[in-house]
Order: structure tokens, then C-alpha cells, then sequence
């Protein structure tokens, strides 16, 4: 696979062309961002980790029936990926009380709920992906019903999934965000990344943090937390 021209640069990620139109190829990078980019920094080694990781759970989320964009990596950055248009939604799902719901609704941080909320944003860095629900999503004409529900569907199968995948690994499954995207044909697919930066995750045993609020809230150990987890996953798998 020839990788061809630089189609976009995001926060964490570059996308080229390939001579394949329905195929991209994804680099992952070092590169560390948090309150819609206010704060910058770097994770060494992070591109690598969240490159491999989004993979293998990308890769066990396809055999419990959730499609996604993974085609084949390429190597310990790089991957390639169908091409979608991405779905404007962000997707937040939360087990447990943290981060922004905690501090909009005043919720201590680590009350487990008794079911897990569905939240969704619209992807928009200028407006600081706002939350909205799903009139205004088909308001806005981001997603029609169909489609809300389809990635609603997907997005509780992928929770039950990595719940399960990483209590097994010792470590609790907070919250996390999804982006879906749809193929050319207008299938729903589930894209982006699974990864430390996308995803709230703690040591089961000690609540220790293993994610990016280490970063956010400079809690220190940063390439730590990341290698501590993917070496988890790894041993499980």
C-alpha cells in the first residue's frame, strides 16, 4: 500500500491518500491536546500505543458484530483504513461519574451508574463541540433518525464489549468517546480510535488513573499509565 498525498491533519493524527480512493492510510502521532486544544504537549510513544491498541480492539469489536473502518496495520504508526465521512456526532457513553459530568451536574466523581448515559456532541472545534440531543442532530441534518439509531445500537454493544474486555485485564472502563462514520455505499462504521486518549480507564484495585487526565490534570506518569495499559492488553490477548 502506497501512501500518497496528506488529505487532513488532526489533533493526534495525519490521513493520507492511497491509490486505492476507498482506502487511507492513518499515521498516529506523539502529539498531546486537551480542552479543545488549549493545552498542548507531548506523550512520547503514544502514537505507537494508541496506533496498536485502536486495532486490536477494533479488530474484536468486528467479531461481536460492530463494523468498523480497520482494514490492515501497516506498521507500529501506521494503518490502513476505509474511507468514511465522518458523522459529526461525537458519542460519549459513561459507566461512572467523571470528568465533565461530574462538574456540570454536580455529580461526585465515582458514582457508578445503575445504567450506563448516552451523550452526544456536535464535532465542532469553533463551537466547542457543544452537547446536543437528537432532534437537534436532525435539526442540524448531521445524522437522520436511522442513522442516530444505528450508532446509539453500536455504541451500547461496544460498551458492553470492552467493559467485559477490560475487567478481565484489571481495569475499569469510566467513559469514552466514539465517532462513526459512513462508507460510500452509506454504511455506518465505527472510526476514529479505542485508545487511553479517547477512553477514562482505571486501575480496578486502586482507581489509579491510566488514561489521558493524567496529562489533563498533570497528575505526572503520563507514558507510564499508557505502557501500563497497552501492556495489559496485550497480556490478555
Amino acid at each position: 500500500m502506497e501512501k500518497k498525498e496528506q488529505i487532513y491533519e488532526g489533533k493526534a493524527k495525519k490521513v493520507f491518500g492511497t491509490e486505492n480512493p476507498e482506502l487511507f492510510i492513518v499515521s498516529y502521532k506523539d502529539d498531546a491536546t486537551a480542552f479543545n486544544g488549549i493545552k498542548k504537549g507531548t506523550i512520547v510513544g503514544k502514537g505507537v500505543i494508541n496506533n496498536r491498541m485502536s486495532n486490536l480492539l477494533m479488530q474484536h469489536l468486528e467479531k461481536a458484530g460492530v463494523p468498523t473502518h480497520y482494514v490492515e496495520e501497516l506498521n507500529d504508526r501506521e494503518t490502513v483504513v476505509k474511507k468514511v465521512d465522518i458523522v459529526p456526532l461525537e458519542v460519549i457513553i459513561r459507566n461512572i461519574a467523571a470528568g465533565s459530568f461530574s462538574k456540570n451536574y454536580g455529580v461526585e466523581e465515582g458514582v457508578v451508574f445503575e445504567n450506563p448515559t448516552i451523550e452526544f456532541s456536535y464535532k465542532n472545534d469553533d463551537l466547542g463541540d457543544p452537547l446536543i440531543n437528537d432532534y437537534h442532530a436532525i435539526a442540524l441534518k448531521l445524522a437522520t433518525p436511522e442513522e442516530i439509531e444505528t450508532i446509539k445500537k453500536y455504541s451500547f454493544i461496544v460498551n458492553d464489549q470492552m467493559k467485559a474486555f477490560w475487567k478481565e485485564c484489571g481495569v475499569t472502563l469510566v467513559d469514552f468517546k466514539l465517532e462513526f462514520g459512513k462508507l460510500s455505499d452509506g454504511t455506518i462504521v465505527l472510526a476514529d480510535e479505542i485508545s487511553p486518549d479517547t477512553c477514562r480507564l482505571w486501575d480496578s484495585e486502586t482507581g489509579e488513573k491510566l488514561d489521558k487526565d493524567r496529562f489533563r490534570r498533570d497528575l505526572g506518569n503520563v507514558e507510564d499509565a499508557y505502557e501500563e495499559v497497552m501492556k495489559r492488553l496485550t497480556d490478555h490477548i
